[in-house]
Parts: structure tokens; C-alpha cells; sequence
């Protein structure tokens, strides 16, 4: 089946007001910007996003959160975006703050037909007794926290007990990633640190939509190479070589150069 979509625009058009999103990507490392700007030109708006972070103010999903189109984020942390933690402080946007690899194996789980696991992580904290503000007023008060979770003992590798949190699996509406490489059977594959949640975010969207630098044709990848199989990609954007190249940094530090000798 080939599933090349005409254009980012055309994959994103039946995206509904809303929707859960899961959005591939590390800070800005591998984040499908090209269908995230086709989701801000479309309008679409009252997003719950499931993502590692929220991109930058002017970058990524910063972009759908400045234009208030995103009324909630399932995140591990808030890292460089200034408006993200304004809105959450100030009530206008709601934040599940999650532990990161607690985040991964949410969504894998979501992909896997796996309704829940348990982890250690968290035990004996907010994550398991609750409170952790996810809504804010204009006061600052806290108006909605998290619920408490379910926890049992188990048995660790020294032998002795210790707690494990019960956490559910996410699942989302559309997924939305970005690979290095694709072919028109949804076949993707990523590259280097690009790879990082993308597999997964693919993994726990019903309709998942890929975003590729280098589009090739069914065969061209060998299948020991295929990152995410084409079974969990429905829809394929081809990137053009100026869409594939615009890439941003997060943060740059650079140190002066050394005086030649």
C-alpha cells in the first residue's frame, strides 16, 4: 500500500480540534516540524499533546503553544521554553509532568496492547501519593493535581521488598514523528540521536503520520535496518530538500578559538 500523502497539509487536514497528539522528538532533535506548521496553518486548536518537552518559543511545538492551541501537555520536563511554564503557572495550560523513562514506556507500552506496568520510579514520592499540580488558576493557586496511584511490594534482586508504582499506557489520537529515511509502505528509519522518542510516539498513535528526509521505494531498506515497521505508519510526507535541512539548535555554546601559535 502506498501511503505518500500529496502534502503535510493533506495529512493533517482530518486532525480534529481536540485531539490527543504523541510528537516524536528530543528538545529539537528529530521533531517533525514540517506537520506541526501544517497544524498551525490549519487552525487546529484544543490539542492534548504527549511529548518529551514542548520545543522552544519560536520552534516545534512552541509554535502550536504560542498561538494557545495547546491545552494540554503529558511532558517529562519543561527545558527551554519560557511560554510553556508561563501558561502553566498562570492556568492556561494544564501539565502532566511524567518521569522521563516512565514517558517511554507509557507510550511503548500504548503501542505494545500493554494496558499497564509497573516501575519503581516515583515509589515513595508525589508520583505515587499524588499532588503534583497539573492546573494552576490565575492566582496561582492549585485547582486540579494528579490522583494517587496504585503501588505494590515486589521482590528486587537482593532479595528484599520494594515499591512499585502502577502506571497506565498512553495511547493518542494521531502520532506524529520525523525519520531520516522512509519508504512508501511506512517502513522508517532514524538517525543517530534523531531516533530518541520517535519510534515510540509512532508506536502509540492510532493514526500514525511520518514525516521523511529521504523517501525510497519498498525494498530499498533492509528490513534489519527498519527502526519502526511500516504496520505502525498509516500516512508519509516526503520532505523537500529545503524542509529536511531546516533544522534548529535548542542551545549553542561555542568557546573562543585558540590563538595560532
Amino acid at each position: 500500500m502506498d501511503k505518500v500523502m500529496s502534502s503535510a497539509a493533506a495529512a493533517v487536514a482530518d486532525i480534529p480540534d481536540g485531539a490527543t497528539l504523541s510528537v516524536g522528538g528530543f528538545g529539537l532533535c528529530g521533531i517533525p516540524s514540517v506537520l506541526i506548521d501544517a497544524l498551525l496553518v490549519a487552525g487546529t486548536t484544543d490539542l492534548e499533546a504527549v511529548s518529551n518537552n514542548c520545543g522552544v518559543d519560536d520552534w516545534g511545538l512552541g509554535r502550536l503553544l504560542m498561538a494557545k492551541r495547546i491545552r494540554r501537555m503529558v511532558s517529562s520536563y519543561v527545558g527551554e521554553n519560557k511560554e510553556f511554564a508561563r501558561q502553566y503557572l498562570s492556568g492556561e495550560l494544564e501539565v502532566e509532568l511524567t518521569p522521563q523513562g516512565t514517558l517511554a514506556e507509557r507510550m511503548r507500552a500504548g503501542g505494545s496492547g500493554i494496558p499497564a506496568f509497573f516501575t519503581a520510579t516515583g515509589g515513595g514520592t508525589q508520583v505515587a501519593e499524588g499532588g503534583i499540580p497539573w492546573r494552576y488558576d490565575a492566582e496561582g493557586n492549585v485547582v486540579l493535581s494528579s490522583p494517587p496511584k496504585e503501588t505494590r511490594t515486589f521482590q528486587d534482586r537482593d532479595g528484599g521488598g520494594r515499591e512499585y508504582v502502577l502506571e497506565e499506557a498512553i495511547t493518542t489520537d494521531f502520532g506524529l514523528v520525523r525519520a531520516w529515511k522512509g519508504d512508501r509502505h511506512g517502513n522508517l528509519v532514524f538517525k543517530d540521536s534523531a531516533r530518541n522518542f520517535n519510534p515510540l510516539a509512532a508506536m502509540c498513535g492510532r493514526i500514525t503520520i511520518a514525516e521523511v528526509e529521504v523517501l525510497v521505494e519498498p525494498g530499498e531498506i533492509e528490513p534489519d535496518d527498519v527502526h519502526t515497521p511500516g504496520v505502525y505508519v498509516q500516512r508519509v510526507v516526503e520532505l523537500t530538500p529545503a524542509q529536511a535541512a531546516d533544522k534548529r539548535i535548542e542551545k549553542r555554546t561555542v568557546r573562543p578559538r585558540s590563538e595560532e601559535s
